[in-house]
């Protein structure tokens, strides 16, 4: 029987007995099956969740306790490390070394959310002078209470663990919701954390389709916060829901990220980046630098070496050790990708290189599509304006400073982007212009869990890593205590004053 909910500490299956199988995107075999939760499921989720904040046995431990906690988590993903990323590449069909240092990242995560925690715990309370001594006036850190953590499928684990670490670190009880298509790192997290002493109640884990259940765990009055990380359409509809009980939500929806690089930059290197930023993963990244902004001067140069290096990356699944990126994450999404490709052609761009779903017969099975490039591309075309989310790069071509800040700015998007240029001042100058929550300067897509992680205007609103990634997940209370109440009293002063 598959028993892939984990509810008040116990692993279940649905209770219509609902089950979807999950299909490997680089070979089409069967990866496992899965319960599939309905909305009774959900319901009982919520029912646990909200029970065990409730209690507050959770909240009572202290900042210490709950950081050993996550130190004890970090430990037991290094051990599992290498059987997490197979799990993640069966499901996302991603190559098994970038698997690999994704685990690492995931351990890392919990460490410096281990580390803030200990911070908190110094900081967690303070006293605020206002002023009169018969007053004492206190701020309180406090977590916010039952969260839903709804993770994407493109890093499954890592921005799952973006979510659960500091939710640990808060005090929080949370469901977890990974995406329906890769759920099997958050199941192998789950008995993770059951391992390390989390009590029962407090992590919970859906599994199955948000269609079925994501209205009912972002409407629903016990839920408290709602953490997304996934599609623009998606985030909106979230947004909506959880207004309807006035909930926090954060969200982190994706970007069309500018890859500007100027005539003055180490070329090499831009180019070398440039090629890593667009088709790592297959350019199913949220931060993948699909935007090539590049100086007219210098286009000929750096397009014509892109497409060179693009032609000779191989594809393939996690098992092949020549492949350099792997398949998309199913028909579905390739046929989007396809679609995509097929308009920013009939809209004017020029095709350089790919563009053709792989036909060799080892990618028979799979849902492979080669890296891309469209020249000839302005703002005004759908593919410079949307994410395909697959390998495909556009170019765009300025003559200016300020030309290449318009043009990076021309996008209801602001995750990320990355300026190239041996001019300093200039590159601080476009840094501080570009409306993006990361900027990157001669170089493409490192972060650190030190740093906050999130975007301006539609790439979301709130933040994951970071002191403020935690402070998502805590509410700030205010407590005034009178010591001399009878000194206090409107009325009573007012009374006073007019007597004397």
């Amino acid at each position: 029987m598959t028993r892939t909910l984990y509810i008040d500490g116990e692993w279940r299956q649905s209770v219509d007995g609902a089950i979807r199988e999950i299909y490997s995107p680089a070979y089409g075999t069967l990866v496992r099956s899965v319960s599939e939760a309905g909305i009774e499921d959900a319901l009982a989720a919520i029912a646990s969740a909200r029970s065990a904040f409730d209690r507050g046995d959770f909240q009572s431990w202290s900042w210490l306790e709950r950081s050993e906690l996550l130190s004890r988590i970090g430990d037991l993903i290094d051990r599992d490390r290498d059987i997490l990323a197979e799990l993640e590449s069966a499901d996302t069909g991603k190559r098994l070394v970038e698997a690999q240092y994704d685990m690492a990242d995931v351990a890392a995560t919990f460490r410096y959310f281990a580390e803030s925690a200990l911070t908190y715990q110094e900081k967690s309370e303070r006293i605020v002078d206002v002023g009169e001594e018969h007053i004492e006036s206190r701020v309180r850190y406090e977590a916010i209470g039952l969260s839903v953590l709804i993770g994407p499928w493109n890093y499954p684990l890592l921005q799952i663990s973006w979510k659960v670490a500091p939710a640990l670190a808060a005090g929080c009880s949370f469901i977890i919701k990974p995406s329906e298509l890769t759920p099997s790192t958050a199941i192998h997290l789950m008995k993770i954390l059951e391992e390390a002493g989390t009590p029962p109640g407090i992590a919970n884990l859906l599994t199955g389709a948000g269609s079925t259940i994501g209205d009912t765990l972002t409407s629903d009055p016990r839920v408290d916060m709602v953490s997304f990380t996934g599609g623009l359409s998606t985030g909106k509809r979230i947004t909506v829901k959880a207004a309807e009980t006035v909930k926090r939500v954060a969200l982190e929806l994706g970007g069309k990220n500018p890859n500007i690089i100027f005539a003055d930059a180490d070329l090499d290197a831009a180019i070398d980046f440039a090629v890593t930023a667009a088709f790592l993963h297959s350019g199913q990244v949220c931060s993948a630098g699909t935007r090539l902004i590049v100086e007219r001067s210098i286009h000929d140069q750096v397009v014509e070496e892109i497409v060179r290096r693009a032609e000779q990356i191989p594809l393939g699944g996690p098992d092949d050790l020549n492949a350099e990126t792997g398949p998309l994450i199913s028909e579905n999404h390739l046929k989007k990708v396809e679609a995509y490709l097929a308009q920013a052609v009939a809209e004017g761009a020029k095709l350089l290189v790919g563009g053709v779903r792989s036909m060799l017969a080892e990618h028979a099975n799979g849902w492979f599509f080669p890296p891309t490039v469209l020249d000839h591309c302005n703002t005004t075309m759908y593919c410079v304006q949307e994410e395909s989310f697959g390998p495909i790069l556009t170019v765009e071509t300025f003559d200016s400073e300020a030309e290449a800040i318009a043009l990076g700015n021309d996008t209801i998007y602001g995750l990320s982007g990355a300026v190239w240029s041996a001019d300093v001042a200039k590159a601080e100058r476009l840094s501080r212009a570009l409306r993006h929550g990361t900027i990157w300067i001669n170089d493409y897509g490192p972060y650190k869990p030190q740093a906050e992680w999130g975007g301006f205007k539609a790439s979301g609103n709130g933040r994951e890593l970071g002191e403020h990634g935690l402070q998502e997940y805590l509410e700030i209370k205010h407590i005034w205590a009178n010591n001399s109440p009878s000194r206090s009293g409107w009325f009573a002063t007012q009374r006073s004053k007019s007597k004397g």
